[in-house]
């Protein structure tokens, strides 16, 4: 919750997410740091050291009406570098009115969060130069200080600000960069699922290893294809946010059965959708895999209402050998070439409403397990007469009493 509304200070809905998180860290930084600053200038103004008690009081003070400002003006360049200047600055001033490192119990140590903050809020070059100059108020620091000066701090007040300084600024350190990498990596998860969403795995690990062209035989596959029966005349009585709805509803259901049987859907071509089965990743079984998906597509279809209308497909495939590959490196696209991948669309363009219309192919390979209907020839673009097949459901098997399976 705390993180949510600290989000909120100088948020722009124009920020992607990398600045989104760098402006949440500064100001958790900088409202962390403001706070401790606050209890440290209260120690010293009580310990008696008034105007090093003045320099964190100062800091919180311009701090917190700096956030503030951020916050109504949304100006984040602004606000970066004068905190991280602040955070810069006030510590060595503290070192040099304290008189040494010792006396001030190296409080200049909350300087390093400007260059360290610097790497996770601003850029790697940025950092760089916040670095040069810190260092180069620690070298006048060295150079200005008084080993032998009196401290207006009794010891035991001195040590108890070493251990408060290291302490915090690791603890600072450490919330920063906990909530940094912890960000990033939901970043990361975030754009797999992405990829993973446009790619299958195999292929997306070998473009994140290595990008090149890829482009892969498969002897043996089975392609699917199925498309919406009147889909034009659905879509001129809709309106445009309903026929995706629409559809965005029919695939869904047909995705998880994807996910189901195993299969890669390649992608979808208004209504139609296309599924491989054997691709990339090779099964024996890919004709009877991408059968039972069919069927279970049918009655998925069959069994309910999408948007409060009545939808029927025809389903188109065929088996054989593909290339697989990925084309482009804008939007690129696995997808897949060949004869057979042609032919099983012929399959279900030239097909029947709520049918399962498959080539000789796919038939020789699943015929012993699936009730297959014979439908003659038809012809073919490219091809002349050819057999076809409807799909109608899968063979019962039972087993006998000597264990032999009958069908």
């Amino acid at each position: 919750m705390r993180t949510r509304l600290i989000a909120q200070i100088g948020a722009d809905q124009r920020d992607c997410d990398d600045v989104a998180l760098q402006k949440t860290i500064l100001v958790s930084i900088v409202l962390s740091s403001a706070f401790v600053a606050a209890i440290w200038g209260s120690i010293y103004i009580a310990a008696g050291a008034q105007t090093a008690g003045a320099i964190p009081t100062a800091y919180s003070a311009l701090s917190l009406s700096n956030t503030a400002l951020f916050g109504a003006f949304r100006c984040y360049g602004f606000y970066r570098s004068t905190q991280l200047a602040l955070i810069l600055l006030l510590p060595w001033l503290m070192t040099i009115v304290l008189g040494s490192f010792n006396n001030s119990s190296a409080v200049i140590v909350w300087s390093t969060l400007c260059p360290l903050g610097a790497l996770v809020v601003h850029d790697h070059r940025a950092a760089i130069g916040w670095l040069l100059v810190f260092l180069l108020l620690l070298a006048a620091s060295a150079l200005l200080q008084s080993p032998g000066a009196p401290s207006a701090l009794s010891p035991l007040i001195i040590i108890l600000f070493f251990s408060m300084n290291i302490g915090g600024v690791l603890i600072i350190v450490f919330c920063m960069l906990y909530y940094f990498i912890d960000r990033k990596n939901n970043f990361q998860l975030r754009s797999e699922m992405l990829l993973l969403n446009i790619l299958p795995i195999e292929i997306s690990n070998i473009l994140k290893g290595e990008p090149r062209t890829i482009a892969n035989q498969y002897d043996e596959a089975s392609i699917l294809f199925a498309d919406v029966v009147r889909f034009t005349t659905l879509a001129q009585s809709m309106s445009p946010i309903e026929l995706v709805e629409l559809l965005d509803e029919v695939f869904m259901c047909f995705d998880f059965l994807v996910d189901k049987y195993h299969l890669e859907k390649i992608k979808t071509i208004g209504d139609c959708y296309m599924v491989v089965s054997g691709v990339p990743r090779q099964r024996a079984d890919h004709a009877h895999a991408l059968a039972r998906f069919a069927l279970d597509m049918q009655a998925c279809v069959a069994a309910r209402e999408f948007h409060g209308r009545r939808l029927t497909f025809r389903i188109g495939m065929n088996s054989g050998p593909v290339v697989a590959g990925v084309i482009g490196r804008k939007k690129f696209i696995y997808d897949l070439w060949g004869d057979a991948v042609n032919m099983a669309s012929r399959m279900e363009s030239q097909g029947q409403s709520e049918t399962i219309q498959i080539t000789h192919a796919t038939y020789n390979i699943i015929k012993d397990d699936f009730v297959c209907e014979a439908r003659g020839s038809i012809k073919v673009k490219g091809s002349g007469e050819m057999q076809i097949w409807h799909v109608l459901s899968e063979k019962t098997k039972v087993m006998g009493l000597d264990g032999t399976i009958i069908l």
